[in-house]
């Protein structure tokens, strides 16, 4: 069994928060093509990067995950694409963990 774990931002870069119907939409799509979806949007994560020697980034996101028995890289390599367009980012993290339910 595989987790995939979607971290997806609150604010664009130029810290506009995205509209509720873009995460209502990913969340739909997921629970359709996996039967199920959990989701942490209460209480957002908070992601610190380092740009240059000097400068850091901080971005608020949610993360959505999903289970799944085979994991299909090219489609999610599909669907990060289009979230990074929807998103407007130049990456977003998508990670699988392979899992064992206990």
């Amino acid at each position: 069994m595989h987790l995939i774990q979607l971290l997806l931002p609150l604010f664009d870069n130029d810290g506009h928060p995205f509209p509720q119907t873009i995460y209502l939409q990913v969340r739909d799509e997921l629970a359709e093509h996996f039967g199920g979806i959990t989701t942490y949007v209460r209480s957002p994560a908070e992601g610190l990067w380092k740009e240059g020697k000097t400068s850091t980034v901080r971005d608020e996101i949610v993360i959505y995950e999903v289970m799944t028995k085979e994991l299909d890289r090219s489609w999610w390599k599909e669907f990060r694409e289009r979230l990074e367009l929807l998103f407007r980012q130049e990456s977003l993290v998508v990670r699988a963990s392979h899992i064992h339910i206990l």
